[in-house]
């Protein structure tokens, strides 16, 4: 083997190495196929407003509950519904 084809595969690693990166780069970031959702998008802002409909229902004062009035850890199933 010559020089030149020595040089070539010492070259062909990094130069393969960079290409893998830019194209694991382009794929994972889609960079060119992503939406500028600041610049594309037209969102007016209104004031906050508090609904009527808004009720105290409970209050809880202190530490000493441990647990949470009809809470469902234990109840699995009724926890996770099938769609």
């Amino acid at each position: 083997m010559n020089d030149d084809s020595i040089l070539f595969l010492l070259a062909l690693g990094p130069a393969s190495a960079v290409g893998l990166y830019w194209m694991l780069y382009r794929y994972y970031r889609n960079t060119d196929k992503s939406h500028g959702f600041e610049h594309e998008t037209h969102i007016t802002a209104q004031p906050a407003t508090g609904a009527d409909a808004d009720a105290k229902v409970n209050e809880v004062r202190g530490t000493q509950a441990t647990q949470i009035t009809g809470n469902n850890v234990g109840d699995y199933r009724r926890r996770v519904k099938r769609v």
